[in-house]
């Protein structure tokens, strides 16, 4: 067994770390906040991981890096996952198009349009869900609601 891992926080750090237990941050960043004062009171490693049920490498991960890295270690960095194929422009130009053109577009048919005007290949299922969570782009949203629609017949 190797030598103990402990940390030593000032009354500064400790307050910092305990009030991160209140403020709007992810849960991880307040877990990993709990695994540096647990430590700092004198906790073991093997305690602090069967406590937030956690792999003891993980907690000494956490302890590690706060020691290299200090508060900026609670935090995960950015720049992870996969990068975006499309731009904030490329969807005010579709709105912009759907206000101008009196027609209507699906899915299918924007994609198509985004394709051949701005060079970005998005599936039309992609480009849906992007639109969706934008949120609608006036009557052609509500056009297409009302007409999938089925009818209500318990009248």
């Amino acid at each position: 067994m190797g030598a103990r891992l402990r940390v030593f926080l000032t009354q500064k750090q400790d307050k910092t770390l305990f009030n991160l237990r209140t403020a709007k941050v992810p849960q991880k960043v307040k877990d990993r906040a709990e695994v540096i004062r647990l430590n700092a009171n004198g906790w073991y490693v093997e305690k602090i991981a069967t406590h937030f049920n956690w792999a003891s490498q993980t907690v000494r991960a956490v302890l590690h890096k706060w020691e290299e890295f200090g508060i900026e270690s609670l935090w995960e960095k950015p720049g992870r996952g996969v990068k975006a194929k499309w731009k904030e422009e490329d969807i005010e130009f579709l709105s912009e198009c759907l206000k101008k053109e009196p027609r209507t577009y699906n899915s299918f048919q924007l994609a198509d349009k985004l394709e051949k005007e701005r060079s970005i290949k998005l599936s039309p299922d992609r480009l849906r869900r992007v639109l969706k969570k934008k949120g609608s782009f006036g009557k052609e949203l509500v056009q297409v609601i009302k007409e999938n629609k089925t009818p209500n017949n318990e009248k």
